[in-house]
């Protein structure tokens, strides 16, 4: 949890609705913008405490984040996946953590509550009314977006959704990797009196691959050959995150040898290298025993090292 709504507000986890009300009415009259103007400090105590008041305020977020559903943030404690499946619609409650003038909310009882209501009992009627406080944007909003590895390589677009029924397309830059994070402008918690949105803040986490490998800009993978084609040299079909290219086997070829595919690593900057492994049949037949044991070099020894 990146931070405490109950710390924000100064209560305990078992302050009570009306604890809560006075919690925030009390530091909304300190720290309210209009009352400390130029004052960012204040200011972003003041989105806190709003958010951490929009998110205790409604039951049923407060019991959600109580039991560990959700995040300060209001977002699940899940992360994205983009396979299908219930976990596709990993969720979001951006109107509980969205900031100040975040959308809805309850008051104790489950209640409608308006923060125009509480700002003019703090500073009078006309507050919120014909008088309008200060416009502020809204808080952003953070999610973790798991992703293929080929989507990481080649780029891709996804559609994920929201617990309050939004969806957000992502679009996701070829040759990303785990830890980045892309900014969505304005997809996040709603502004004050007007103020922008803030924004989606999507961190990326890249799945390991069965068989490709990335090495910064570059791709290595192990690729098996048969015996023959080790030893006679073939043309057969290699994978790249691309798809399938020819790739030309050299005669003489050993386990370990690399071959280069140029071009063909992340977005198409890096290359991709493949190293060969020779692989015999699991049941070696009698033809190639007899073969073995007539040919002249069956006593040849590789370099091997010295212990």
């Amino acid at each position: 949890m990146s931070w405490d709504p109950y710390a924000s507000l100064g209560v305990s986890r078992t302050a009570s609705a009306d604890d809560i009300r006075r919690a925030y009415r009390t530091l909304a009259k300190e720290l309210h913008p209009d009352v400390r103007p130029g004052d960012k400090a204040a200011e972003e105590r003041f989105k806190r405490a709003t958010a951490a008041f929009n998110l205790l305020s409604d039951p049923v977020t407060k019991q959600r984040f109580d039991r560990g559903e959700i995040d300060a943030d209001g977002n699940e404690r899940m992360a994205f996946n983009t396979r299908g499946g219930p976990r596709q619609s990993a969720r979001s409650y951006a109107g509980a953590g969205a900031g100040p003038g975040g959308a809805g909310g309850g008051a104790a009882g489950g209640d409608p509550f308006d923060l125009g209501d509480i700002f003019s009992d703090l500073f009078g009627p006309g507050f919120g009314g014909a008088r309008t406080y200060s416009r502020m944007r809204g808080r952003d909003i953070r999610f973790t977006l798991d992703i293929d590895f080929l989507d990481s390589i080649n780029g891709a677009k996804r559609r994920i959704s929201l617990a309050e029924g939004r969806t957000l397309d992502v679009a996701i830059p070829a040759g990303v990797e785990t830890g980045q994070v892309l900014r969505l402008k304005n997809q996040g918690g709603a502004g004050v009196q007007g103020g922008p949105a803030g924004d989606a803040l999507v961190e990326l986490r890249v799945r390991p691959h069965t068989f490709f490998r990335r090495e910064g800009q570059d791709v290595h993978m192990d690729l098996s050959i048969s015996l023959t084609e080790a030893v006679e040299g073939a043309r057969i079909q290699a994978p790249t995150p691309g798809g399938n290219v020819t790739l030309t086997i050299p005669a003489g070829s050993n386990t370990g040898k690399v071959l280069r595919l140029k071009g063909k690593g992340v977005a198409g900057q890096g290359d991709q290298f493949v190293r060969l492994q020779v692989v015999l049949p699991e049941l070696v037949d009698e033809d190639l025993r007899k073969f073995v044991k007539k040919w002249p070099k069956r006593d040849y020894s590789p370099p091997r090292p010295n212990g």
